[in-house]
């Protein structure tokens, strides 16, 4: 059985929003220049899992399954987007970046880097494995 994902120490997940209005808003409002990459990836994310709930703290947004907690959180910086996935250490195979734990990223800089297959297989994996509550 995989541990259960803290977080960053000291750190409360955030709660779930009524809406996306929130995310929608997050994406409007990163640099112009990746509001494409982040619009790309947000309904990439979207689209791929059915059901998910939203929140948005600390000015990136996050996803996640009641039954599974927080399990992809967006960070945009001034040329790239990270996917972060809270159980990626699980996924076959993992992504290629590591922070924590069972913690993986993919550093995503242009749209074709995004429409990679790896990318929607992590986040479909992402669907079915325990993340951060």
């Amino acid at each position: 059985m995989p541990k259960q994902i803290k977080g960053i120490a000291g750190r409360k997940p955030p709660e779930p929003t009524a809406t996306r209005a929130d995310i929608e808003e997050w994406v409007r409002g990163t640099m112009p220049n990746l509001q494409p990459l982040v619009t790309r990836l947000d309904d990439l994310i979207q689209s791929t899992i059915p059901g998910l709930q939203y929140a948005l703290k600390r000015n990136r947004p996050y996803y996640g399954l009641p039954e599974l907690g927080w399990i992809i959180e967006l960070a945009a910086y001034h040329v790239s987007a990270n996917v972060l996935f809270y159980g990626g250490a699980d996924f076959d195979p993992p992504p290629p970046l590591g922070t924590t734990d069972r913690t993986r990223y993919l550093k995503v800089t242009s749209l074709e880097e995004a429409e990679r297959p790896e990318l929607r297989d992590w986040i479909e994996q992402a669907a079915r494995t325990p993340g951060w509550k």
